[in-house]
C-alpha cells in the first residue's frame, strides 16, 4: 500500500534540515543513461528521515528535466515525491481545477490528490522563478530544507551559502 501524508506532514517533510555532504556537487553530477542522464544522492534528515534527490534530464532536450526530492516512508519499499521540479518541456493539466498550462512547473504532493486517488504529486503550479535546470536545483535546495556545506572560500569574500 502507498504511504500517504497530510498535507501538515508534508510541509515538515520539506521543511527538515537535510544537510548536504561536502561533495554534493560532484556527487550530483549527472551520468550519462539511455536517452537521458541522471544522479541520485541520500541523505538522512536532523529527525531522521531518510530522503532521496532525484536529478534527471534528456539528452536531446535541456527543458525536459526533472528535479525530485523524496522521502523514504517508514515501513515502506516505495519513495514518496514531496516536489517535482519539472522543465518546460510539456503540457501539465490539474485534474481536480481541470487547468492546463506549458510552462516550467513544480508539482507539489498534497492530501486532496491522494484521497484523490491520484499520484501524490499530481498537482503543480507554473513557476518563474527558474529557466534552465541549473536554476531549478537551486531553486528546489532553497525551497526544501537543504543546507549547503560551510565553504570557507565563500566566508572569505564575504558570503554564505546557506
Amino acid at each position: 500500500m502507498a504511504s500517504r501524508y497530510t498535507d501538515q506532514e508534508i510541509e515538515r517533510l520539506l521543511q527538515e534540515k537535510k544537510s548536504l555532504p561536502q561533495n554534493y556537487r560532484s556527487r550530483i553530477q549527472l551520468n550519462d543513461k539511455r536517452g537521458h542522464k541522471e544522479r541520485e544522492l541520500d541523505l538522512t534528515g536532523s529527525s531522521g528521515n531518510k530522503f532521496r534527490l532525484i536529478l534527471r534530464q534528456s539528452n536531446l532536450n535541456p527543458l525536459d528535466f526533472s528535479i525530485i526530492p523524496a522521502v523514504f516512508p517508514p515501513k515502506s519499499n516505495q519513495l514518496y515525491r514531496l516536489r517535482r521540479y519539472n522543465g518546460k518541456s510539456h503540457e501539465h493539466t490539474n485534474q481536480i481545477e481541470n487547468g492546463t498550462f506549458y510552462d516550467f512547473h513544480i508539482h507539489q504532493a498534497t492530501q486532496r490528490y491522494q484521497e484523490l486517488g491520484a499520484q501524490e504529486d499530481a498537482y503543480a503550479e507554473p513557476a518563474d522563478r527558474y529557466s534552465d535546470f541549473a536554476s531549478a536545483v537551486r531553486c528546489m535546495l532553497q525551497d526544501c530544507g537543504f543546507e549547503m556545506p560551510h565553504d570557507p572560500q565563500l566566508a572569505f569574500f564575504g558570503e554564505n551559502e546557506s
